[in-house]
């Protein structure tokens, strides 16, 4: 269990990543002294008002502002073709709210759960799927707002592991991370306590040894990073991830195929090899874009997707590779996307395209 001695002792880190908020973008007012056009600089504001936008300053320092299309920027300042919704795009993208049997709780898959303990972030992405939510609720961590949860994960001996999403978690104070923690520790049955965090990306100095601690306890955590362009890949993410790792904390990383960011085979091979060469995190999933409204500007076609994951298969080791996967809208689940190599089957005999391009004839052999 973590103290209240300790995290006092890990909390003067805290104005760090404090003070990195505080001098970013956190209101629509902040857009105003960016080196954007006027024209540029009136749309980001409509934008903007339609929906949240915070930029921490370490964030916002990435951007090449002398390029339109810096991938830096297109992730994070407001877009005027964000505010054109295509039909086909949906509020919830896929489905989070039919299978809400309790607030801010998700049960989607048998043996783990989504809970929100917070829809507030430290950087809102432009493409994310939930900013409908994150717009409209914009509510913070309450120990009451949790209870009907976490007296379902309770209820329900199932369920083995619990994600935290939102929203994202590391936003919250050490405090507050550290009862979310001893709360779920206390199920027995819960094995797992999975994170789904941008902070390692966007504002890597929140990772301190009091947000360590504030997370560490009887159950094993994996933390989810969100790392979608190598230029993201700075010392100071190298560092969080370092400290994390150590920590014993298991890392994974997802990344959106997005377009005019990282549809580029070469921008994911890099992003892809350097995630687990350098900062020790496996690439996990690669997105296609949800249907999230006003981001059909952002979203490539499947055939596009399946193309550059068999490029990657073909110039990077498994390790480095993620699943390339399609969240499915009504709850239908993360389901591969990748183009498959079998070409046939005839009795034992398969035909399977090797990664050289080659057709190949494999036959079974197994006992009678």
């Amino acid at each position: 269990m973590t103290s209240d001695a300790n995290l006092k002792e890990a909390a003067a880190p805290d104005a760090t990543w404090q003070a990195d908020v505080r001098e970013g973008v956190r209101h629509v007012r902040d857009l105003a002294p960016l080196p954007l056009s006027p024209a540029e600089r009136a749309a980001a504001q409509e934008a903007a008002a339609a929906h949240k936008v915070r930029v921490p300053k370490s964030y916002l320092d990435l951007i090449d502002w002398n390029d339109p299309h810096d991938p830096i920027r297109a992730q994070v300042i407001p877009w005027p073709d964000e505010l054109v919704s295509a039909e086909g795009e949906l509020d919830d993208p896929i489905g989070d709210h039919a299978f809400s049997p309790a607030p801010r709780l998700t049960h989607r898959h048998a043996d783990r759960v989504l809970l929100f303990p917070t829809y507030q972030c430290a950087v809102y992405c432009r493409f994310c799927f939930r900013k409908e939510s994150l717009t409209s609720i914009g509510r913070g961590y309450t120990r009451e707002a949790l209870e009907p949860a976490l007296a379902y994960i309770a209820d329900h001996p199932e369920i083995r592991e619990v994600i935290l999403t939102g929203g994202d978690p590391l936003s919250l104070p050490d405090k507050a991370l550290a009862e979310i923690r001893a709360r779920l520790e206390a199920i027995p049955h819960l094995r797992l306590l999975r994170i789904h965090t941008r902070v390692p990306v966007a504002l890597p100095s929140r990772v301190t040894a009091g947000m360590v601690a504030a997370l560490q306890g009887r159950l094993m955590v994996s933390v989810v990073t969100h790392f979608n362009h190598p230029r993201e890949l700075t010392q100071a993410a190298e560092a969080a991830c370092r400290t994390m790792r150590l920590a014993g904390f298991v890392l994974l990383n997802q990344s959106v195929l997005l377009k005019g960011v990282n549809d580029d085979v070469e921008v994911l091979e890099e992003l892809c090899r350097e995630l687990i060469y350098r900062l020790g995190v496996k690439p996990y999933y690669l997105h296609h874009g949800d249907l999230a409204r006003g981001m059909a500007h952002r979203r490539t076609t499947v055939a596009e997707g399946q193309a550059l994951v068999a490029e990657l298969r073909r110039r990077l080791s498994g390790l480095c590779n993620p699943t390339y996967v399609i969240d499915l809208p009504d709850g239908g689940g993360k389901v591969p996307l990748a183009a498959s190599h079998i070409e046939g089957r005839e009795g034992e005999i398969w035909r399977i395209r090797g990664q050289d391009g080659k057709l190949r004839e494999y036959r079974e052999v197994v006992a009678g």
